[in-house]
């Protein structure tokens, strides 16, 4: 069992769905106010993009998350995103994923390559939508991310009821269609009813959207084999520059 797979202790692990801690104060709350009307807060402010879609865990597939990514255009080919579990108020941040144009993946190395996971069956799908946003709109994106690549690192395992973030990260890998990619149906039409659209219907309008050329085979590397990625933490010699006292 990989450390980020670790259950945590029965404390940190079910029950409520929220982090301990005691409530703001008003000392707090008056802070944060301030705070947000004289600080700049620019790297927050350059998203500009709410997408939601789903993920599953690179060691262990049969578990499946709804994922909420909040989307910055770095430029052309490079995105960043910060993931929540949801789209609420009280979402909470349960890691990161970066995107990369095919023109930038196919300059990693082979070893590289394999963390990262192909975008093209998740949007021609219709998993990957953007919520309230029409996809007459979109269409020109969701062009442009069929051929990307993302690698995303799981700070969070909220869906196992983690009230704080516990152990290692974990790899997380997108929807494919073959064996243990598929997302449950339970999942989708869950989704789907809380925007009130429908993947199915997505899907169809999505049809016309040119498929890559080639999906590097490096990318989803589970499917070669069935074998994913875990991170293991372990003590190792720390480089200070000279030796310890």
């Amino acid at each position: 069992m990989a450390s980020s797979d670790k259950t945590p202790a029965p404390s940190l692990a079910g029950g409520e769905q929220i982090p301990p801690g005691k409530p703001m104060s008003v000392e707090q709350q008056l802070l944060d106010k301030g705070a947000q009307i004289l600080q700049s807060l620019k790297p927050v402010k350059q998203i500009n993009q709410h997408v939601c879609t789903f993920a599953l865990y690179g060691h262990d597939m049969t578990r499946q998350i709804e994922t909420h990514h909040y989307v910055t255009r770095i430029n052309q080919d490079f995105l960043q995103c910060a993931v929540y579990d949801t789209h609420d108020s009280t979402g909470r941040l349960i890691g990161v994923e970066y995107i990369v144009s095919d023109r930038i993946f196919e300059k990693l190395s082979p070893e590289e390559q394999k963390l990262w996971h192909s975008h093209a069956y998740e949007i021609k799908s219709g998993l990957w939508v953007y919520p309230r946003v029409p996809e007459t709109v979109v269409k020109p994106e969701l062009e442009n991310l069929a051929k990307t690549y993302g690698k995303f690192w799981c700070t969070w395992q909220v869906d196992r009821g983690d009230r704080l973030p516990m152990g290692a990260p974990a790899l997380m890998m997108s929807p494919q269609p073959v064996n243990w990619g598929i997302i449950t149906p339970d999942l989708v039409k869950k989704r789907d009813e809380k925007y009130n659209i429908s993947s199915d219907n997505l899907k169809i309008s999505r049809v016309e959207i040119p498929e890559p050329e080639w999906i590097n085979p490096n990318a989803d590397y589970w499917k070669q084999d069935g074998k994913g990625f875990a991170i293991d933490i372990e003590p190792t010699e720390m480089k200070t520059g000279a030796p310890f006292p």
